[in-house]
């Protein structure tokens, strides 16, 4: 058939910094999906709009398009009301993990569509899938009975869902053009309203572990999507959080797993406790319910039985014992005085570098491979007393995770004080 558009007219318009119209980027988004345009093409419009940047306007006539590439999900049946969670993704960033029961156990229904970890943020997927028997899988039936039964499901997304996206994305991995706000935020929010959530809560990573360095970056990017959900209709909120430091004391599979359980019964560390209630009341105010306050939910257990029934839900089992990695190797502190830095990047290499993360989108992950913190910023050490534990299945894997920490952390005299940053450090809605 004849095409209505020539793709070297779009990819030169853009390169010359005009605006794409509205009929040029859905026959450019839907020539692609059906392979009409090809990869050299799309890689070529890929970086001009890396470059040259796009309005508001074509940024959400792209999400859109993209939305209508694949199918979109109806959750209207449901007898509670629904409501999300997306995360740009960090270093020990298991918060998917206790927050989709404990809002499921304040009435509101979540449906977790989750990916896979790439490089050193980790995916939450790889993070269950260290429970045995658990699965990522399930059909749309599946999915709306679980959420109907239980109130949560975290799910890898299926295939229908923003194919256009699914193919993009890679593309973008491969040609230097991952880190674009039109790009990431039109990615990020075609899959969130073709999952046909009601309310969105987004979690904007700022800092060195996250993809966004400073604050004006992750403001931008936040305020981006906050307005493409608002124009599709979702009620969306997104809360700038501090990656400059790894969230809670693990960063590995198995382990953030057994921390999100500490959590859910009681427990756990206090940044990842404030982070999953402050999320949790965004999402359960996002919904419509009134008068639960979440941390009450915690605190009386109501979220670990939400848990334990959405883990049995999958086929896993919630009182199995979780992967150990066979080999571990301790940091000592090198001297007396106050741990003032621990750089999330370098934490995040390092466990990736240990078998927690893969390079490519088909390498295997090690469910029991991470790191340990004995200590976090402002933490009093004592020369010679353990900072971190790393685990690994492979011994051989140490000396290139140490070579990553090299640096990574900071002791001060003691009386020093870290330069730190709050866990939730701006809203915007």
């Amino acid at each position: 058939m004849s095409e209505p558009f020539d793709a070297v007219d779009v990819i030169a318009a853009k390169r010359d910094r005009q605006e794409l119209s509205d009929a040029q980027i859905d026959w450019v988004i839907d020539a692609y999906t059906r392979g009409a345009v090809a990869e050299e093409q799309m890689s070529a419009l890929a970086m001009a709009i890396y470059l040259n940047g796009m309005s508001q306007g074509e940024i959400a006539r792209w999400t859109d398009a993209m939305i209508r590439s694949g199918e979109r999900l109806d959750f209207s049946g449901l007898s509670r009301p629904t409501s999300d969670k997306h995360s740009t993704g960090g270093v020990g960033d298991k918060i998917t993990l206790p927050l989709a029961p404990l809002v499921a156990a304040c009435g509101v229904a979540v449906p977790q569509l989750s990916g896979r970890g790439l490089g050193h943020t980790g995916g939450t997927l790889d993070k269950l899938e260290a429970i045995p028997g658990w699965r990522a899988s399930l059909s749309n039936d599946e999915m709306m009975r679980q959420l109907e039964d239980v109130g949560a499901v975290i799910c890898a997304a299926g295939a229908g869902l923003a194919p256009a996206d699914k193919k993009l994305y890679a593309l973008r991995d491969v040609t230097g053009t991952v880190s674009c706000v039109p790009l990431i935020a039109s990615s990020i929010m075609s899959k969130k309203i073709a999952e046909g959530t009601g309310s969105l809560v987004l979690d904007v990573k700022v800092g060195s572990g996250a993809f966004m360095k400073d604050l004006d970056g992750a403001r931008e990017l936040a305020s981006t999507m906050v307005r493409l959900g608002k124009d599709a209709g979702v009620h969306t909120v997104a809360l700038l959080t501090n990656m400059q430091t790894p969230l809670g004391l693990t960063v590995g599979n198995a382990l953030e797993v057994r921390e999100s359980v500490e959590v859910l019964a009681g427990g756990g560390p206090p940044d990842v406790v404030e982070l999953t209630v402050a999320l949790a009341r965004e999402m359960v105010a996002g919904a419509g319910v009134s008068g639960v306050d979440p941390a009450d939910v915690l605190a009386s257990g109501r979220g670990m039985d939400a848990w334990r029934r959405m883990i049995q839900a999958q086929g896993g089992d919630p009182d199995a014992g979780l992967p150990v990695a066979k080999e571990s190797h301790t940091v000592l502190a090198p001297a007396d005085g106050v741990l003032v830095q621990l750089d999330a990047l370098a934490v995040g290499v390092a466990s990736w570098r240990l078998g927690a993360g893969r390079a490519r989108k088909e390498d295997p992950v090690q469910a029991g491979a991470g790191i340990e913190l004995h200590a976090k910023p402002g933490a009093v050490v004592q020369g010679g007393e353990p900072l971190m534990t790393l685990h690994t299945d492979e011994p051989e894997r140490f000396a290139r995770a140490l070579e990553a920490l090299e640096g990574g952390y900071l002791i001060a005299p003691e009386g020093s004080r870290p330069d730190l940053m709050p866990i939730v450090v701006e809203r915007l809605a």
